[in-house]
């Protein structure tokens, strides 16, 4: 097991994968550490998107073994995390893990042609009232660590009628979350309308942006798809 230095290192290993970059989040050797072993790559980080992560990466002869022991390195809290085939095979091989999640990764270089009228909010008033009616499992939540900002569509009043964050962005690629619009306003458009900013803000400072999302809620993978992003399936597995 050989651990990488640098952010370069790490998206050359790993032939650029968004998800082993994201895991990076430019702070290798700080908040987050990453190794390689064959043409196998792991990354390890804390508290990203609200899960300590051991995102992965390779061929399972060599997978296989750098995972157990970077799980022996970090703890047996960190979810092994990657694309679904993988994780599938892991749990096979590793009699230790269990399956955990499956879900979708999403992500895009296009930026969208949408109109809107949403914008970066001055703060968060309003937000959390809104997630806990519109979307109460939502990962992203104002203060959370790694959550940055919030941009939003609001009716003529002033009040929040769909929202979403910047959230665990890493610098080479941005990461939209915390996506919800008031029950009452869905069948707008504006869900679309907020993700389609933030994509294309995301888009300016990063150059490629992320998301996750629950692979049977088409309404939103829809949503995603129309606005350019490509789908990824991916699963989560733990000790």
């Amino acid at each position: 097991m050989h651990e990488i230095a640098t952010a370069g290192e790490l998206a050359s290993r790993a032939d650029g994968d968004a998800l082993l970059v994201w895991a990076g989040q430019g702070s290798l050797g700080r908040r987050s550490r990453a190794w390689y072993a064959g043409d196998a790559v792991v990354v390890g980080i804390p508290d990203l998107s609200k899960h300590d992560r051991l995102v992965v990466r390779g061929p399972m002869d060599d997978l296989a073994p750098l995972v157990s022991r970077a799980l022996a390195e970090l703890g047996p809290g960190f979810r092994p995390f990657g694309e679904e085939a993988v994780i599938r095979e892991l749990v096979e091989r590793l009699p230790e893990l269990s399956l955990r999640a499956t879900f979708g990764w999403m992500e895009t270089t296009t930026v969208p042609s949408d109109a809107t009228t949403a914008a970066w909010l001055d703060g968060d008033a309003g937000v959390e009232a809104l997630l806990s009616e519109a979307s109460p499992e939502s990962y992203a939540r104002p203060g959370d660590s790694g959550v940055l900002r919030w941009a939003g569509v609001l009716d003529d009043t002033g009040e929040l009628l769909s929202v979403a964050a910047d959230g665990w962005s890493a610098p080479e690629i941005g990461f939209m979350a915390g996506v919800a619009t008031r029950p009452d306003a869905r069948g707008r458009g504006l869900s679309r309308q907020v993700c389609a900013f933030v994509t294309t803000e995301l888009l300016k400072r990063h150059g490629r942006v992320g998301l996750m999302v629950h692979g049977a809620n088409e309404v939103a993978v829809g949503v995603y798809r129309k606005l350019g992003y490509t789908y990824r399936a991916v699963a989560a597995a733990h000790m």
